[in-house]
């Protein structure tokens, strides 16, 4: 019987057992507060206060600019929220958005709009781009934070975030970028690159569920989300997950010293199956092709056939993938992505999202060419039998 495959590391990935291996004592012995004062208060301060550092050295930062989170929606709505209530008594009361954000980044620019701000949209190109000239035809003196996807989560297509941060901060705008999917998968280093807040969620990159953070550069004006606490210098108020932060600095550095060999593997592997993705469905159509893309994501279409009905037949055959954003399952409209990025319904409709990562092979992206190949076949043949049925003569 043929192994599983799983082509949803965008969704999520597997704890590393060195992860799981250096969280462990914090569940057990080193399980203190904190902020107790005794002697298992400070071991966990000092596990704390070191993994706030490990983590900083990872993104070029010093380590009071690090805000632990619980994952990317709070740190994407800590970023644009906190920077819009800080900065409306000026008149700085509109956000800057794309319409292909993920839907942590949207949601919080429509609730700027609900507290009496403005909500901007930039337009994309059909490969996935923002438009340059409409976003500084954007920026004014009422922006008050402009917010970009660095890797697009559904396409893997990747924006030029120093040159929008540079272009927004020239306004006098704060600029955050949604960098979960980019972590890890480009280089980043807060020292040399614009940008003033940052969001990275753990279980994209071998850590758990639940843990992410924030990098806030120094003197960026940001209202806290809670109230209640002085922990994080009173930005995030309540006892800190020590564990999970452990886990999160022990991810970030594995992730940082395998970069360049993980990322030619997977430019490697994603060659091949777009190659054979080609060679096998000459029609297929490849999302953002051709534009600088992370990695890790393929986004295809096959005309004629459903996303839905594919994945339910891909799992049945043992292959994991998506239909977009993990945070859509369930949902049965067009990717909010494709769709601004001018794909027609029919199409979006029919799209699947393969994310390789650790657990990808080349022999597990020779099976999915393998089934894909028979799934588009099998449902093609299926249409036409259904379309000869319908214009058989009837005998009365």
């Amino acid at each position: 019987m043929n192994q599983p495959v799983y082509l949803d590391h965008a969704a999520t990935t597997p704890v590393r057992d060195e992860v799981m291996a250096a969280m462990a004592p914090y569940f057990g012995a080193r399980f203190g507060n904190p902020s107790s004062v005794h002697r298992w208060g400070r071991e966990a301060r000092v596990a704390l206060d070191e993994s706030r550092e490990r983590l900083a050295a990872c993104l070029g930062a010093h380590a009071d600019e690090v805000c632990f989170t619980s994952g990317g929606t709070e740190g994407d709505n800590f970023a644009i929220l906190g920077v819009f209530r800080t900065r409306r008594a000026q008149g700085r009361v509109a956000a800057i958005t794309t319409p292909i954000e993920h839907k942590a980044v949207l949601g919080a620019v429509h609730q700027v709009a609900h507290e009496g701000g403005e909500e901007r949209l930039v337009r994309v190109t059909r490969h996935g781009l923002v438009d340059m000239a409409h976003f500084t035809e954007l920026l004014d003196a009422r922006v008050a934070v402009a917010s970009v996807m660095w890797v697009n989560n559904e396409v893997g297509v990747v924006q030029d975030v120093p040159a929008l941060a540079a272009q927004a901060k020239s306004a006098g705008a704060v600029f955050h970028t949604d960098a979960v999917q980019a972590f890890g998968k480009l280089s980043i280093n807060a020292r040399t690159m614009p940008f003033d807040l940052l969001t990275i969620s753990g279980h994209k990159i071998g850590a758990p569920k639940g843990i992410g953070a924030l990098f806030i550069r120094r003197d960026t004006p940001l209202e806290p989300m809670f109230h209640g606490g002085s922990q994080d210098r009173g930005r995030r108020p309540g006892t800190e997950n020590v564990a999970f932060a452990v886990g999160l600095a022990t991810a970030a550095e594995l992730l940082l010293a395998e970069h360049d060999a993980e990322h030619a593997r997977l430019s490697t592997l994603r060659a091949m199956l777009e190659q054979g993705l080609h060679e096998r469905i000459p029609d297929v159509i490849i999302h953002g092709e051709g534009t600088l893309r992370a990695p890790h994501i393929t986004n295809m279409s096959i005309p004629g056939t459903s996303s839905e009905s594919m994945l339910m037949a891909l799992d049945l055959r043992g292959i994991a993938c998506s239909a977009g954003s993990a945070c859509q399952s369930g949902s049965v409209s067009a990717s909010h992505v494709l769709s601004a990025m001018g794909v027609s319904p029919d199409i979006a409709n029919a799209a699947l999202r393969l994310s390789l990562g650790c657990m990808s092979t080349d022999a597990c992206v020779q099976r999915t060419l393998d089934v894909l190949t028979a799934l588009a076949e099998k449902s093609r043949v299926g249409k036409a039998a259904s379309a000869a049925c319908a214009f058989e003569p009837v005998e009365f």
